[in-house]
């Protein structure tokens, strides 16, 4: 019989090569192979099963609204799609405008859009973004994307976007001047490592920004929904950006995404201006207002500490250090040798991501438990082993 891992490399472009786990279900933070296979998924499908697998709350949310009304189009409104935006401005504490989309691209893509609209009105014409920044692959986002690894073979690129090194204040401040539009930074950097800034880094952002008039865009397309222990990464860090990304994690695995524009930013689009067929489906925000009113913040911080002490407590000559925040980490390792670790994981039942050659990535469920939690500590020493060795 071909196996499914067969029947996916026949059936698939070969983009995402062929993964090394095949999922049949899950429950909380546990899922299961389509072999029967027992993991604990501590990466969460890439930060965005909040709650799980099969949790309760998700499932009857979805499932009542299925059942009710599952898709309107964005020429009409229904009452899920006002209720989560209410819901969403009501954890930021600041009055915005709210649209909702399909993915973190979709979400980018609009905010991209709202610059530069701001940036025509005001005669702009240049954006600013980070060297190693990740906004998305579709052409817009990817033009503020800094890895040259995705970028280049698909530029030349319609926008003037000057890329700065993360972190470095000074270069940011001497890139941003009169004639920028935007800049679009992520409050941590998530696909080039769980690569916090330097303390102040974002609100000084903030400071430069509005010194020149240009708008601040924070993606916190993997940073948002409690998983750094806040509902946004921002708040934490004393400022207020000007417009707002969200994805991955407010649907709890079902596709959505938000871009949300505070003060002037949220009434730069005028009718017509943007739309999305699917973006704020009635099934999606279902799932997102689930997502929010399940999220236990107390517990997201509690499991955190437990995840990081302990991992700091390790002694390992393969394991440098650990890096990011609540439960979104990076276990840096002192070799390249994540690949080895995510395979020697899943040997020994754990779904971990070889994030970079030297980073491994953990973002597990918020719902985890601390004895999962402890059940991870207890194995990462042999499974750094294995891959020390391998």
């Amino acid at each position: 019989m071909t196996s499914l891992f067969d029947r996916f490399e026949a059936a698939f472009m070969p983009n995402y090569g062929v993964p090394p786990v095949a999922l049949e279900r899950g429950e909380g933070s546990v899922v299961w192979g389509v072999d029967g296979t027992e993991y604990l998924d501590m990466f969460g499908g890439i930060a965005v099963s909040s709650l799980g697998h099969a949790h309760p709350a998700l499932v009857e949310a979805v499932s009542k609204q299925v059942a009710t009304l599952a898709h309107t189009s964005n020429l009409i409104v229904h009452p899920r799609e006002v209720e989560l935006a209410e819901k969403l401005l009501g954890l930021l504490k600041a009055p915005g405008r709210v649209f909702f989309a399909n993915s973190g691209t979709e979400a980018n893509e609009a905010a991209l859009k709202l610059a530069i609209k701001y940036g025509k009105q005001t005669g702009r014409t240049s954006f600013v973004a980070a060297e190693m920044g990740f906004h998305g692959r579709t052409l817009g986002a990817l033009s503020l994307t800094g890895k040259p690894s995705i970028r280049d073979q698909f530029g030349p690129f319609p926008l003037d976007v000057r890329f700065v090194p993360y972190g470095d204040a000074d270069a940011l401040a001497e890139a941003v001047d009169g004639d920028c539009a935007a800049v679009f930074l992520e409050p941590t950097q998530g696909e080039a490592g769980v690569v916090p800034p330097p303390d102040g880094y974002m609100a000084r952002a903030r400071e430069i920004t509005s010194s020149h008039g240009a708008l601040l865009v924070a993606d916190e397309i993997q940073s948002a929904i409690g998983r750094t222990g806040h509902w946004f990464a921002h708040q934490a860090d004393g400022y207020l950006p000007d417009i707002l990304t969200l994805a991955k994690g407010l649907g709890g695995g079902l596709p959505i995404g938000a871009c949300i524009g505070f003060g002037p930013a949220g009434t730069i689009f005028e009718k017509g201006d943007h739309g999305s067929t699917f973006g704020g489906n009635a099934v999606s925000c279902a799932a997102a207002l689930a997502v929010l009113d399940n999220v236990d913040l107390d517990h997201v911080r509690t499991v955190a500490a437990e995840l990081r002490e302990g991992l700091e407590a390790i002694s390992h000559p393969l394991l440098k250090g650990v890096r990011g925040r609540g439960l979104w980490l990076a276990t840096v390792l002192t070799e390249d040798r994540s690949a080895q670790v995510q395979a020697a994981a899943q040997r020994a039942g754990f779904l971990v991501n070889a994030l970079q050659p030297d980073a491994i990535r953990l973002a597990p469920p918020l719902v985890i438990t601390s004895a999962q939690v402890q059940s991870f500590l207890t194995a990462f020493p042999s499974i750094l082993d294995e891959a020390a060795d391998g």
